[in-house]
């Protein structure tokens, strides 16, 4: 595993092929005029190079769940003083045999059997003020008493394009950032609806029911951090909590 990466036109020159040929691919991703992203804070982040990155290895492997704890701990350290637009973007090394088979299904499960095994990393008791229980509209992952919004993305998604990367990725957000934008509520409640609009012409698939708000009593957080590529969704989420009994190096 590398450390925590800001990006520098004049540091890719340090990164390894797979990991410059990511990076090149989501700046292009999220710098796209023609087509922009749907995700607007996202964008604002990127512009003002506010988003952090991490390399980690393969998705299957347990040890690259340490990389991701390592990783999401020192993201932890840093976070506040970035900016109010911050995110920790991770790249899997996907290889090459997963991008060619692997369904949607399988990357969900294995995003949430990687999510499942970070806690056994956290030193720390959930939040009290955070149910246990996924199914409670104020449930969301947690990881160091911070609260974090999770998005994955993966090369199975065809028609999601909004969810499409060329190797399993994570964009995981701070809920403190949430919070700020959504201050204000005007210019928040905008936002929105331009998002909307965005995902209507950059996805070929129908926005997903799923997408919803945070704390509203039909919304449910962790249906949001894996969307699949149809309209459908598993009725339970897969999410437990391992034994906490593993170490690991900050």
């Amino acid at each position: 595993m590398r450390g925590l990466y800001v990006d520098n036109p004049l540091s890719r020159d340090q990164l390894k092929d797979w990991e410059k040929s990511y990076l090149e691919k989501f700046s292009a991703k999220m710098s796209n005029k023609a087509n922009p992203f749907p995700c607007i804070p996202a964008v604002i982040g990127f512009k003002q190079n506010q988003l952090i990155y991490s390399f980690i290895g393969d998705p299957r492997k347990s040890s690259t769940v340490a990389d991701l704890a390592v990783a999401l701990s020192g993201y932890m350290k840093v976070a506040k003083d970035i900016g109010n637009y911050t995110s920790l973007i991770v790249f899997y090394e996907t290889p090459d045999d997963m991008k060619k088979r692997f369904s949607t299904e399988e990357y969900e499960k294995l995003f949430w059997k990687n999510l499942s095994e970070l806690n056994a990393y956290d030193r720390f008791e959930w939040p009290e003020d955070i149910p246990s229980n996924p199914h409670d509209p104020l449930w969301e992952f947690c990881y160091s008493k911070e609260k974090y919004f999770m998005y994955c993305a993966t090369p199975a998604h065809k028609h999601r394009k909004s969810r499409h990367f060329d190797g399993m990725m994570l964009a995981i957000t701070p809920r403190w950032v949430l919070e700020e934008f959504n201050k204000h509520s005007k210019f928040a409640k905008g936002i929105r609806k331009q998002i909307r609009k965005r995902l209507i012409t950059y996805d070929s698939a129908p926005i997903h029911h799923d997408l919803n708000s945070y704390g509203l009593e039909d919304n449910f957080e962790w249906r949001q951090y894996f969307l699949r590529d149809d309209d459908t969704s598993l009725s339970k989420c897969p999410y437990h909590r391992v034994l906490k009994n593993l170490k690991f190096d900050t």
